[in-house]
């Protein structure tokens, strides 16, 4: 696939791994061809790849926008700087993951562009494969007087732990003997012991000015099954614990985090030097880097929130078009190479902001306006009748498949004596500045001839249901009469006799406001009751054979794709993606 000619935004992140390829930071690493321990990578050669980033998904949900820009950033940079972006599912919680989310997961990764096979190898890796890696450090850690088994209740815990001014309290546990506590842990792996009765915690300081380094739990007891691993554990890491060994055996240079995990960054430096003390773990040791994530205007990202939008039929399911989730996003039209785009241009930043929506739909327009092939759709149809054309005759009219690719050729539009046109295409009283029709007024049927509006008929409730007019025989674009007669207005139109008639949602933005649910507001009041109108308009013939995720503009309306779950058999249905300008900027 071609790459896109973007020119990087400047990000504090290239800055780093800039300055640690110049000064050679992980230069001696080696790579002995899969993940593993200090001695593993020691017997294998020094590693091809200057950098290693990894996307380590929770296989316990669908993608939404703000995974796009952390896809993009992990693979991006890895491709920008010669190294290797793994993809890796974190699946150490056997509770709420299913096969189902890590295939949506790296279906996902495909459609954006990346991929994860690098020197003739596939880096798709799961956490719990390290399972007996990070059994074995923590009993190391055991040993060594870094952890210990804690038999205090979860309120006991928390109500010790402290606060933010407040240190917290020893547990009575914390100073058990190294052999008891690891008695007591392969007792809690064999399933003797309940779910909560005990867990394992490292031991750090209770007085630290930082909760998260208060002994942390690092074990815990879970009796469930796992996707991946079956029955066979019965007790399962936490994910500030796995999260830094998941990176260490994978040789991850450069471990990319959202700001929410700058407070884990002291837990995570601690459990590696400690395990690279006792040569379970080699220097150099990886680095992690926060960034903010992405808070995007008219949406909301948090999955609880989505999770209530599904349920409470809210909208249609996870892949709803107006859904921020990338089965969404995809089924209404939005392309890879707009969100590349997207994270290209806003860049990567260590502070939070808002990203205004704009940006995301404005990317979505460049790339369509690039790929897109042009046809036409009459979405709101008002008859018109050419009273002076033969009535039982037709003729081709030719329109350029895109004005800016000749090579792309023209098209067949077929014009007969009765038209559809835009009803907003006619009025009997214009209003000032109006070129379109009207009676006496003069317009030119784009690609056809120049025509005058001789008068309309209405029905008995006063409305408008067809206009007249009269042609110019003469007038007849790309022949030399098309310039005798100059005209200030031009419409669109598809012929009756030939258009089809198909569904097509219109759809805008799932949210009315900015900052749904902003103050005391219920994010649910903020729904936008217009974000979907279903129409039925009239195409032109050569949208009838359409193909699911074909993507078009309908002249003077916008970007459409064809709906790739109901457009599937027989006539297709058509999603839109996006307008042709902003409506929202006010």
């Amino acid at each position: 696939m071609p790459e896109e000619k973007v020119t990087p935004a400047s990000n504090f992140l290239r800055n780093i791994i800039e300055r640690d390829l110049a000064q050679g930071a992980f230069a001696s690493r080696h790579w002995a061809g899969s993940p593993g321990d200090a001695a593993h990578h020691a017997a294998g050669a020094p590693d091809p790849a200057k950098i290693r980033t990894r996307f380590p998904p929770e296989p316990n949900g669908y993608l939404h926008i703000g995974h796009a820009k952390s896809i993009c950033l992990n693979f991006g940079l890895a491709r920008d700087y010669d190294g290797v972006c793994h993809m890796r599912f974190d699946d150490t919680n056997p509770e709420k993951e299913e096969q189902e989310y890590v295939d949506g997961i790296t279906n996902m990764v495909h459609w954006l562009g990346f991929g994860w096979e690098k020197y003739g190898k596939s880096h798709l890796y799961f956490a719990s494969s390290y399972f007996d890696f990070m059994y074995r450090a923590a009993e190391y850690l055991i040993e060594a007087g870094h952890a210990y088994i804690d038999q205090q209740s979860a309120d006991e815990m928390r109500a010790t732990r402290g606060t933010l001014t407040e240190p917290g309290k020893n547990s009575p546990w914390r100073d058990r003997p190294a052999a008891e506590s690891l008695a007591l842990f392969r007792e809690m792996r064999d399933g003797k012991h309940p779910d909560g009765a005990m867990v394992l915690r490292a031991k750090i300081d209770m007085t630290s000015p930082n909760i998260n380094m208060r002994d942390p739990a690092i074990y815990r007891i879970k009796h469930a099954t796992h996707h991946n691993t079956g029955d066979q554990w019965c007790v399962y890491p936490m994910y500030t614990y796995a999260h830094p060994l998941e990176d260490a055996v994978e040789g991850v240079t450069h471990s990319i985090c959202t700001l929410e995990f700058e407070d884990q960054r002291p837990f995570y430096d601690w459990v590696l030097e400690r395990l690279a003390e006792g040569g379970l773990l080699a220097h150099p040791l990886p680095k992690q880097y926060e960034f903010a994530r992405l808070n995007l205007t008219y949406v909301v990202l948090s999955k609880r929130r989505l999770i209530e939008l599904v349920e409470q039929e809210h909208v249609n399911g996870w892949d709803d078009p107006r859904m921020p989730t990338l089965v969404g996003a995809k089924r209404r039209g939005y392309t890879p190479e707009g969100f590349r785009l997207f994270a290209e241009r806003i860049g990567v930043a260590k502070a939070d902001s808002w990203i205004e929506y704009t940006i995301l739909e404005d990317c979505m327009r460049e790339t369509l306006n690039e790929s897109a092939e042009r046809r036409i759709a009459v979405l709101d149809p008002l008859k018109l009748v050419i009273d002076n054309y033969p009535q039982d005759q037709s003729e081709d009219c030719h329109a350029p498949n895109h004005p800016q690719k000749p090579e792309l050729g023209k098209r067949v539009v077929p014009l007969s004596r009765e038209l559809w046109i835009e009803r907003e295409d006619f009025a009997e009283e214009p209003p000032k500045g109006y070129f379109r029709l009207f009676p006496g007024n003069r317009v030119r049927l784009r690609y056809g001839y120049v025509i005058e509006c001789t008068g309309c008929e209405k029905d008995e409730h006063g409305k408008v249901i067809a206009v007249h007019c009269n042609y110019l025989p003469d007038t007849k674009s790309g022949t030399p009469g098309a310039d005798s007669i100059k005209v200030k207005g031009n419409i669109h139109w598809v012929s009756a006799a030939h258009a089809c008639a198909v569904e097509v949602r219109l759809y805008d933005r799932l949210f009315k406001g900015p900052h749904p649910g902003a103050g005391d507001r219920n994010y649910l009041d903020d729904l936008n009751p217009d974000s979907v109108k279903t129409i039925t308009a009239q195409l032109e013939p050569a949208l009838k054979d359409a193909k699911p995720e074909e993507r078009f503009q309908f002249e003077r309306h916008g970007y459409f794709v064809v709906d790739s779950k109901d457009g599937v058999t027989g006539e297709p249905v058509f999603n839109r993606t996006v307008t042709l300008r902003d409506a929202w900027q006010k």
